[in-house]
């Protein structure tokens, strides 16, 4: 009898123990620990690294505590869906912001944050924001209002240049596009290799797109944002924050192409 006791004690244990983890047996949601890595997530749950990263619209390996991890595959239209009374339910991709996320829904930040109960501007890869919205096409990006982050680079033409500057008494190229697109409420890497692989590949440049540039035969090593009619806005290394011509004698052999941070 005391046998049998000590098992069905155990077993109570085990139910406990296995339901009461970090991740949902319904709703298969693991929240990250300090500590983990996604190899060890994979391993958990008998899912690959790459459809975690897949799942998660993560971009590298790079996890942090607290973040929320999807352990199922998304709907095919797990992007952006639809109820009856409007509120549509989006999942953030890697790159976005609150603030270009309410652009796309006609919305403002302080709406958005209100909605989804938020207290800080800082959103991740995968996480799921309601939206209230008329709008179907919810994956279309309007570029209708890109004078804000126009007239925001251009005030700081005359800024002198400084290496590793990424504030207005001093800019290198890269601290020049991280700072002016976070003041309009955009989160953009660091360094120009990472902004290359971070955003989004576009054919041609439109206003408000960044520009990039091979200037040492190592992939993209400078950037800058395009203003239309082939002039971009950059902190140049002998020329501070300026305006040049993207088809110069020397910007022209040069450029590598564009890429959208919307």
């Amino acid at each position: 009898m005391r046998k049998r006791l000590l098992t069905v004690t155990a077993a109570v244990g085990f139910l406990f123990t296995s339901f009461n983890g970090t991740a949902s047996a319904h709703e298969k949601i693991h929240t990250v620990k300090y500590g983990e890595s996604l190899w060890e997530i994979s391993k958990k749950y008998n899912v690959s690294v790459s459809n975690l990263q897949k799942w998660n619209h993560l971009s590298g390996s790079k996890i942090y505590p607290g973040q929320k991890l999807t352990l199922l595959a998304p709907h095919s239209h797990s992007s952006g869906t639809a109820s009856k009374s409007g509120t549509v339910t989006y999942t953030v991709k890697s790159g976005e912001s609150l603030w270009t996320i309410a652009r796309k829904f006609g919305m403002t930040v302080s709406e958005l944050k209100k909605i989804n109960k938020l207290s800080r501007d800082t959103i991740h890869p995968g996480q799921k924001l309601l939206i209230k919205s008329t709008k179907t096409a919810v994956d279309s990006v309007s570029y209708s209002n890109v004078n804000a982050l126009i007239a925001e680079a251009k005030k700081y033409i005359g800024v002198p240049y400084a290496w590793g500057g990424s504030t207005p008494s001093g800019f290198d190229c890269s601290g020049y596009l991280n700072y002016v697109y976070k003041k309009v409420g955009i989160s953009i890497p660091r360094t120009v290799a990472s902004i290359w692989n971070a955003t989004k590949k576009v054919s041609s440049p439109r206003v408000g797109d960044i520009v990039f540039f091979e200037t040492n035969n190592n992939g993209p090593s400078h950037a800058g944002i395009y203003l239309g009619n082939n002039k971009f806005i950059h902190a140049g290394s002998s020329t501070g924050v300026t305006i040049s011509d993207k088809n110069s004698s020397y910007w022209g052999p040069r450029y590598i192409g564009a890429r959208t941070a919307f």
